[in-house]
């Protein structure tokens, strides 16, 4: 094979299929069902593996759910936190399910989605989550209805509710506390209801999740309600099947060698930037020698962290960040030009497929 030009995303099916072997596993175990979080990923370019494992998709605008419908099937969840009404007039033509994000849009739209499943997204006032940045129940969140009497009086005008809560959440304690608090604080509503997704962020495909306690507890709240449970998730479908592969194009000293790559965190990997968290690396090894990776663009801070690492980098050392599929290709952009990496697929056969390579016209027609 050609060696690739870098940067590129390079996403591994054989570590795809392995996390969608577990959430299979918990459809089967639980009878909830699962929905793509196409906010995290939507690299359609692997949706036919991802389809045998997954029910559907969930989305957070028009274009996710019109991409959900075209790319993926099965079932389409829209969701947004504000609909224009021209997204609700262009949303229903490819949702099986509105969730409307405040009971005031609801109202507003309901004659718009009459013919089409409706939901609201509750903010129960309880979260998980280690960034106050993503914490859905932070203070005056704007995600999702508290007020419980208004709910409740509103109640017969959605068929469905959501529970958003969690981010990165690997506590089985916590989630079946916080589904406990979610049976006794919202039993009422849930009798009324036909579903309820418990939405993303449960790390259940982590290893040594306590994969069956949570079956059973999925399995028992969806008995005691005679309630189909959907889960969202995101970042647990496609955690560690992917790479940021990139060169080292030069490394400099400044107290410690700082080893320029030709990639970005600021335009390729924008989420370290945000939540201020240290990328892994694939490869090369850990060994003795510290070294910071460094974005190329002018931005100081443009920065993967600081390793130690087995060998000693220069010009044309090649670099592995992992953990490269989650809030990267659906967050990449052209900050300073820079080329966009292109999107490879190993698909389970071992051969090399590329998807997507992007540019100058890219960038160009990017903008006006």
């Amino acid at each position: 094979m050609k060696k690739l030009t870098t940067p590129y995303y390079l996403i591994d099916e054989i570590k795809l299929q392995r996390n969608l072997k577990i959430i299979d596993q918990l459809r089967q175990a639980s009878g909830a069902k699962a929905v793509l979080a196409l906010k995290c990923f939507s690299t359609w370019s692997v949706f036919d593996l991802m389809r045998q494992s997954l029910d559907g998709t969930t989305s957070s605008s028009l274009f996710e759910a019109r991409l959900g419908r075209e790319e993926f099937g099965k079932e389409v969840h829209a969701y947004s936190v504000a609909f224009s009404k021209s997204d609700i007039q262009a949303v229903c033509q490819f949702a099986d399910k509105v969730i409307f994000n405040s009971l005031s849009q609801l109202k507003m739209y309901q004659s718009e989605v009459k013919n089409i499943k409706v939901g609201l997204r509750i903010n129960p006032g309880i979260s998980y989550s280690h960034f106050d940045l993503a914490d859905p129940a932070r203070r005056y969140s704007r995600l999702g209805a508290s007020d419980q009497d208004e709910i409740m009086k509103s109640s017969s005008l959605f068929s469905g509710v959501m529970f958003h809560f969690n981010c990165e959440n690997d506590d089985i304690e916590n989630i079946c506390s916080a589904i406990d608090f979610i049976s006794k604080n919202y039993g009422n509503l849930l009798e009324k209801m036909q579903w309820v997704s418990l939405g993303g962020g449960i790390y259940f495909t982590k290893d040594g999740y306590p994969l069956d306690r949570f079956c059973e507890k999925l399995k028992n709240f969806s008995e005691a309600f005679d309630i189909q449970v959907y889960l969202e998730p995101g970042e647990t479908a496609i955690t560690d099947c992917a790479e940021l592969v990139t060169t080292v194009l030069d490394v400099v000293h400044n107290e410690i060698d700082i080893a320029i790559v030709d990639a970005s965190v600021e335009a390729h990997m924008l989420d370290h930037l945000i939540y201020r968290t240290t990328a892994r690396i694939a490869s090369p090894e850990p060994g003795p020698h510290p070294v910071v990776i460094a974005g190329r663009t002018c931005l100081a801070g443009d920065v993967f962290g600081k390793y130690e690492l087995k060998t000693r980098l220069e010009p044309g050392s090649e670099i592995r960040i992992a953990d490269a599929a989650g809030y990267t290709m659906v967050k990449k952009n052209w900050f300073n030009g820079l080329p966009m990496p292109a999107i490879v697929v190993q698909r389970l056969d071992g051969s090399i497929e590329m998807v997507k390579k992007f540019d100058y016209q890219d960038f160009k027609h990017s903008l006006s």
